[in-house]
């Protein structure tokens, strides 16, 4: 069986600057590439997400002009603008498998979104025979926890690698690892791996 690696959400509107910006998402940006420098071999496939919303329309209540930061969010990485892009320090080169997800509706999980050629986080991971992934990405207290909770939830082997993750707020973030390692994931680092 083989192991995938997870990438999740390393886009401009959430990395420094952005519309909704983590503290730390460059940093994730640049360790995530330094890791696939030296790790990128160990996987069997490396599949980043985009969150990729349309720009007309409230997106299925995902968009709010008084968000609620819970169910509905300022407008961000609406498709095809520099906000939905990688952020720039992330190379994107190992990466066998683009995923965009949104697209007119709420998604969190990388799981809830497909290649631009139809396959499904799922369909990709059995076309490798994927039992394991890691995970690593934006932000930990939403689209990493969403992506990590779809993946223990298909029987893969879970890990996130700590040092390659950010979240919004720090004790929600915290407690997402918490509910992830007691649900069955287990937190290393990329430098430990």
């Amino acid at each position: 069986m083989g192991r995938a690696l997870l990438i999740v959400d390393v886009q401009n509107d959430f990395t420094e600057d952005g519309a909704l910006a983590v503290k730390g998402g460059d940093a994730v940006a640049i360790g995530v590439t330094r890791y696939l420098a030296e790790h990128a071999r160990d996987y069997d496939a490396i599949v980043a997400s985009r969150d990729w919303h349309d720009a007309e329309g409230d997106n299925g209540g995902h968009f709010a002009e008084d968000p609620d930061f819970v169910d509905s969010w300022p407008v961000h990485c609406v498709a095809n603008t520099p906000g939905s892009e990688y952020d720039p320090w992330f190379d994107a080169a190992s990466v066998t498998h683009h995923v965009k997800k949104g697209q007119g509706i709420p998604a969190y999980s990388m799981f809830e979104g497909a290649t631009d050629a139809g396959e499904s986080v799922d369909d990709v991971l059995a076309g490798a025979d994927i039992d394991a992934v890691d995970v690593v990405g934006l932000a930990t207290d939403h689209c990493v926890l969403a992506t990590s909770r779809d993946a223990l939830s298909r029987g893969l082997s879970v890990r996130i690698l700590t040092d390659l993750v950010a979240g919004v707020a720090p004790d929600a973030s915290a407690a997402a690892l918490e509910e992830l390692q007691a649900s069955g994931a287990a937190l290393a680092t990329g430098d430990a791996r």
